[in-house]
């Protein structure tokens, strides 16, 4: 059964840094984009930041580009999400989402980290 796990979220003060990991079990990413997505209280679920195709395309959301960086692993079931200069409105609960390529015809979500940054 495919899964996707989250891990790596805590709570950090404004200005710090922290490193989300995303790690598949029963698929490995070879035939997937892999996205991390987050949602605030009271907000809707937003991109953050996505590969692209298979490669090395990315995009990211305006509010987080040149501060988070999203990168595969060594082994080609884990994905991360480098978080720097992080503030307050960075407080979410992150979640990781892998869709085949290039239709999404299957759509993997994980159960979300929670990243709280302290003022």
């Amino acid at each position: 059964q495919a899964q996707l796990v989250e891990s790596g979220g805590s709570v950090v003060q404004a200005g710090g840094s922290l490193r989300l990991s995303c790690a598949a079990s029963g698929i490995t990413f070879t035939n997937y984009v892999v996205g991390w997505y987050r949602q605030a209280p009271g907000k809707e679920r937003e991109l953050v930041a996505r590969f692209t195709d298979l490669d090395r395309g990315t995009m990211y959301a305006s509010s987080v580009k040149g501060r988070f960086t999203i990168s595969r692993g060594r082994t080609n079931n884990i994905v991360y999400l480098q978080m720097n200069s992080l503030t307050p409105d960075d407080t979410a609960v992150y979640f990781c989402r892998a869709q085949t390529y290039p239709n999404g015809v299957r759509d993997l979500w994980g159960q979300g980290t929670q990243v709280t940054v302290s003022s």
